[in-house]
């Protein structure tokens, strides 16, 4: 697959690799082309985000205006905010069928 996924802050992806496998996350900043740093609200708190190469992540196509514009302004989100963005894209998923 040659196409790369533009990631922005606020979107919702699926980790693909790692001890996290299978869970949900939030994009909150992009390192460079290849890394983005990533965090859910509840293990991966804020503060001590992770560092995931981008080709591990599964974009759902999920983008949390909520969590953009609040580190657009202030430059932090809240973990309430993280894990209230992944529910409603876990609902959202769920409506779908995946």
């Amino acid at each position: 697959m040659t196409h790369q996924y533009q990631w922005k802050p606020g979107d919702i992806a699926r980790s693909r690799r790692g001890k996290d496998e299978g869970q949900l996350c939030v994009i909150l900043e992009l390192v460079d082309e290849r890394f983005a740093l990533v965090a859910d609200g509840d293990k991966r708190r804020f503060d001590r985000s992770k560092r995931k190469n981008v080709l591990h992540l599964e974009p759902l196509g999920i983008h949390s205006e909520e969590v953009a514009n609040s580190l657009r302004e202030t430059g932090r989100v809240t973990n309430a905010k993280l894990r209230f963005a992944i529910g409603k894209a876990e609902a959202h998923a769920e409506e779908k069928g995946e």
